[in-house]
């Protein structure tokens, strides 16, 4: 009896001596997604877990100062897998597609800012600098730098491309926080690349019948004329795309007469393009690998939906295939494409509804192209 007891003594301090470990013990920390690493709380920055990251960014800088798309750059890694990301430094890949680059040179502003840790203003220097050699004299930006090759080759103003640069460029030139620490020479040269970009962004403007309208995905190089991309993206005034760019004019203090009649042009454009009448919804489908197929629907109540794409000259909705070639309905093209990307959407509704009244009011109250 007496050995039982000693046994069972032993046995419930055992337990007891486990069960402290485990509350005492941290509980593993998953880290947090990229999307989500430029809204943290000021005092993430200064912290391990933040640094690691950041650290994790400098890795997959390439050699030319900027980054490739689509990177999981908060992913905890190997030892093996770091050398194998230090073996493609040397890749001419860097991108501003897929919000390459800009953000990374974000978030290293803002983990400097909080740790004063040289490597990261130098990762940051270089990617300045890679984004202000990749800029065309003409002041526009291709999608890849320095591979120039097929549609990456153009002005890109998908995916916010282009704007993404020249916001961030713009925050620079002004010395916003936290780039207060950037040297007067770059901050000087940002101010002057804002400058071309912005005459860029003016001579991309597409013009039918003698009026603006908006921006296409992408632009000739050159010459500034629509271009297409992939083989479902034809040459087309863009619903979604344009709206960002509208947005960066409007941030333009004291704007000129050009600047102006662009937004005014633009505005006016989603307004007359705007669809009504119809509603898009997901339809069960199981013959789709998706489980569901996109159709739009009659609705004399739903909201405006505007399309991604307008043919030029007619403002038609058209819509794309791999095949290349450009339908007028969204039923036409193959069930893979229209749940595969975003053919409709509202992307214009809060500019015309909140944005473009103050923007108005402040800087052409004589002319109010909505007629409100």
């Amino acid at each position: 009896m007496k050995e039982q007891r000693i046994a069972r003594g032993v046995f419930c301090l055992f337990v007891m001596a486990v069960a402290i470990g485990a509350q005492g013990k941290e509980k593993p920390i998953n880290p947090i997604s990229w999307g989500r690493c430029l809204s943290q709380k000021p005092e993430f920055y200064a912290s391990d877990e933040a640094i690691r990251i950041a650290d994790n960014v400098l890795l997959y800088q390439r050699d030319t100062g900027g980054w490739p798309s689509n990177v999981n750059v908060t992913r905890k890694l190997m030892e093996n897998e770091k050398d194998k990301i230090r073996n493609a430094k040397g890749k001419e890949d860097s991108t501003i597609d897929n919000s390459a680059t800009h953000t990374h040179l974000r978030y290293l502003a803002k983990v400097y800012n909080a740790t004063k840790l040289e490597r990261f203003k130098q990762g940051f220097y270089n990617g300045v600098d890679y984004l202000l050699q990749a800029q065309y004299a003409n002041g526009g930006w291709p999608q890849t730098y320095p591979r120039l090759k097929g549609y990456s080759r153009h002005i890109t103003f998908n995916d916010g491309a282009m704007i993404g640069v020249m916001t961030l460029l713009g925050d620079i030139a002004e010395n916003k926080s936290p780039y207060a620490f950037v040297d007067e020479g770059r901050q000087k040269k940002a101010q002057q690349a804002v400058q071309k970009g912005i005459n860029c962004i003016l001579k991309c403007q597409i013009i039918t019948d003698g009026r603006r309208t908006a921006w296409a995905q992408q632009h000739d190089e050159e010459n500034f004329a629509p271009c297409p991309a992939r083989a479902f993206e034809p040459i087309a005034i863009c619903g979604g795309e344009s709206v960002a760019v509208v947005r960066f004019l409007m941030s333009i203090d004291n704007p000129n007469a050009e600047v102006i009649e662009a937004v005014q042009s633009a505005i006016a454009w989603f307004d007359h393009v705007k669809i009504t009448g119809i509603r898009q919804i997901k339809k069960p489908d199981s013959s789709n690998k998706r489980g569901y197929d996109m159709v739009i629907v009659a609705d004399a109540n739903a909201p405006p939906l505007w399309a991604r794409f307008y043919e030029i000259g007619t403002n038609c909705p058209i819509f794309g295939d791999h095949d290349s070639k450009v339908y007028y309905a969204m039923s036409e093209i193959s069930p893979e494409r229209r749940t595969g990307y975003t053919w409709y959407g509202n992307w214009p509704a809060e500019l015309l509804n909140r944005d473009y009244p103050a923007w108005q009011k402040k800087w052409e109250p004589r002319k109010n192209v909505l007629g409100n």
